[in-house]
């Protein structure tokens, strides 16, 4: 249990324009009530216990702008097939898996790339039937716009080559891969966890984040609706470790509306955003393109919500106090989000809320001061796979792919993220890759793109903030939320430090 009061003695960055580096903090009752020099604090506060972190770093707790929170946490316990290199590792280790399973039991798992795996075409289900053929197999890809199965998925579904695509997504024959919207053919069949799973998941997620140094989260909506139930059930019994800003799927929002849901601050859970989706991603072809679209002749991606249902879904989102949050990865759907987003800048103005672009990967150049006063919330550490992909992909696009130091110029709010599941939460090589630029492939992608270090802590505590409206968090001032990142220095390793 911690002291009433509390005096944390680190060398300090505030993020305060006003005091930007301090010697010293005071807490009490979750806040930060004084800070400056130890010896003063000791002195306003002569019974207070004193944290000697002198050789240390102490900032705004970190906050990972983007995540799926709950759905991370069940990853922790599904096939990882990130980094995996052929075809060959993927069947070894579902193989693996499906050795310790009873037959039907569902294996999942995710985080493979086509490229890293060597192929450039989709591979089939009759590749993973080789290793499974008696436990039906889901796999997502790294990015979770495709997903690769075996015939006993697809029996279970009732998926055949006369299955026609749905209107959001492709099935790719030979079977074996479904595209976007075409996965729910296949996931609508899993079994529902039950509470207690969700509850596991929930809490595996959120201690695992506050683990490694995060403080709060911005939960997205690509989850089903026991993800943030469970979130709110931790919250409500105190065992939440994390503050979480949580986005809504816009096919729910009638629901929200009929409930009476609206922005609710205070707490550890709140509502705060509605998502939309305008396109797909790189990895699987599925990103939204303006011609010429992909260098390998696969087209233009694939379009998802249309942006006349983001003005009016949108419209409805604001009234309720809620932010629009859109997925856009392409330079098409960027564009057309944009023009979404000038039909909805005079009511979201009205109401303090700052309109949301995620992950706002591949721009056009005239394209990018139409990001003034947005909130871009970007995922540096997806670059390290991509860059060799828009290298061969989009060389076209490369200056304009994670434009972050051209965003942040022109007057977005950057908010830092992971995409977890999709890539690790890993702080190091997030600050690595938007202050190197480095991709696996050992090239640097558009370094004049890079962002300094500094630039890289506020992208991850105050933008994020900032975008969900949290006055209290992101910066070290008195009334502040007590909420800090410890640090052995900058951009290394990081722990969180809570009152």
């Amino acid at each position: 249990m911690n002291a009433p009061l509390t005096v944390i003695h680190a060398r300090t960055l505030t993020l305060d324009d006003a005091t930007p580096e301090v010697q010293a903090v005071l807490v009490g009752g979750g806040r930060v009530l004084a800070m400056g020099r130890a010896d003063d604090l000791r002195a306003l506060a002569p019974r207070a216990e004193v944290l000697d972190h002198r050789d240390s770093l102490l900032t705004p707790g970190l906050c990972d702008a983007h995540i799926h929170l709950v759905m991370y946490g069940a990853s922790l316990t599904e096939v990882n097939l990130a980094g995996a290199r052929s075809v060959a590792e993927v069947q070894a280790k579902v193989a693996q898996r499906a050795m310790t399973q009873p037959a039907g039991t569902w294996i999942r798992g995710g985080g493979f790339l086509l490229s890293e795996l060597g192929l450039t075409d989709y591979p089939s289900a009759a590749l993973l039937d080789e290793v499974s053929p008696h436990h039906p197999v889901l796999l997502y890809s790294r990015d979770h716009h495709m997903t690769w199965v075996n015939s006993a998925a697809l029996r279970v579904a009732g998926v055949t080559d006369r299955t026609p695509d749905p209107a959001d997504g492709k099935v790719v024959r030979p079977l074996g891969c479904l595209l976007e919207g075409a996965s729910e053919l296949v996931v609508a069949h899993l079994p529902e966890p039950t509470d207690a799973e969700w509850l596991a998941h929930a809490r595996a997620g959120a201690e695992d984040l506050a683990a490694r140094g995060f403080v709060s989260a911005h939960t997205m909506a690509y989850e089903e609706a026991g993800a943030p139930r469970a979130l709110q059930t931790l919250a409500a019994g105190g065992e939440l470790p994390l503050r979480i800003w949580a986005c809504l799927p816009h096919g729910r929002l009638e629901h929200a509306r009929e409930l009476g849901l609206a922005l609710a601050p205070g707490g550890l859970f709140q509502w705060g955003g509605v998502k939309f989706f305008a396109d797909g991603a790189l990895g699987s072809r599925t990103a939204w393109l303006h011609t010429p679209g992909f260098a390998d002749g696969s087209g233009t991606g694939i379009a998802l919500d249309p942006p006349e249902l983001i003005v009016e879904r949108g419209r409805q989102a604001i009234d309720l106090g809620l932010t629009p949050v859109t997925h856009a990865i392409g330079d098409r759907a960027n564009t057309e989000v944009l023009d979404a987003y000038d039909q909805l800048r005079p009511a979201a103005h009205a109401r303090g809320i700052r309109l949301r672009i995620e992950h706002a990967q591949h721009l056009r150049p005239q394209d990018i001061p139409r990001f003034r006063g947005l909130t871009a919330s970007v995922q540096p550490i997806h670059l390290q796979a991509d860059a060799a992909m828009i290298r061969t992909l989009l060389p076209h696009l490369e200056a304009g792919s994670y434009a972050f130091k051209s965003l942040q110029g022109a007057g977005a709010i950057l908010a830092l993220g992971s995409d977890a599941p999709v890539a690790p939460p890993d702080v190091r090589a997030n600050f690595a890759a938007a202050v190197t630029r480095v991709g696996d492939d050992g090239e640097r992608l558009a370094p004049g793109e890079a962002l300094n270090e500094l630039d890289v802590l506020r992208a991850y505590t105050r933008g994020p903030a900032m975008a969900a409206g949290w006055d209290d968090e992101g910066v070290i001032r008195p009334g502040a939320r007590a909420a800090f990142t410890l640090w052995d220095r900058l951009g290394g390793n990081a722990r969180a430090l809570v009152f």
